[in-house]
């Protein structure tokens, strides 16, 4: 016990109902939609039997909506990338689920390897490619859900100040 302080609490703490937050039906912090990618991607039954492979475009498929957000999954075959985009007013979380898929942006290149998370506010300037030589399943989470991808010139990103926001 410290005995600087003047405060005590006698009993269990979670007995108090009415200081316990109810469950969220809906993710609505980054941090839970963060959680929500985990789960997903920890979950293959959701997801794996939806991806399909398509050598003249990036497939993807709306998994889920809430209020408020969307989750996304996308496939990569070797060499296919999104082109240097934003996500308008949209936050966002990047799961690689499957393959690897370097991030690009004006100041640095990042491997994702399985796993691996990008959390990106709004307006954050990047490329995602598959550079490998083996296809790749990303899941994306938008909110709020996405209304916009404004692409951007090589010259605007050389301009640009980056500032990512990691998980």
């Amino acid at each position: 016990m410290n005995s600087n302080s003047d405060v005590q609490i006698a009993g269990d703490i979670l007995e108090v109902q009415h200081l316990l937050q109810p469950a969220r039906e809906h993710p609505a912090t980054v941090a839970e939609f963060v959680g929500l990618a985990r789960s997903i991607t920890a979950d293959r039954g959701q997801w794996a039997h939806l991806v399909r492979y398509d050598a003249t475009t990036r497939w993807y498929h709306r998994l889920r909506t809430g209020p408020g957000y969307e989750v996304w999954l996308l496939s990569w075959v070797p060499g296919q990338g999104s082109g240097l985009h934003d996500h308008g007013r949209s936050s966002g979380v990047l799961t690689v689920l499957d393959g690897e898929l370097a991030e690009r942006t004006a100041t640095t290149t990042r491997t994702l390897a399985p796993g691996a998370q990008r959390v990106f506010a709004p307006g954050y300037v990047h490329e995602v490619v598959n550079d490998s030589l083996e296809p790749a399943v990303s899941l994306h989470v938008y909110f709020p859900g996405l209304t916009e991808m404004p692409m951007h010139t090589a010259a605007h990103c050389t301009s640009a100040r980056q500032a990512p926001v990691t998980a």
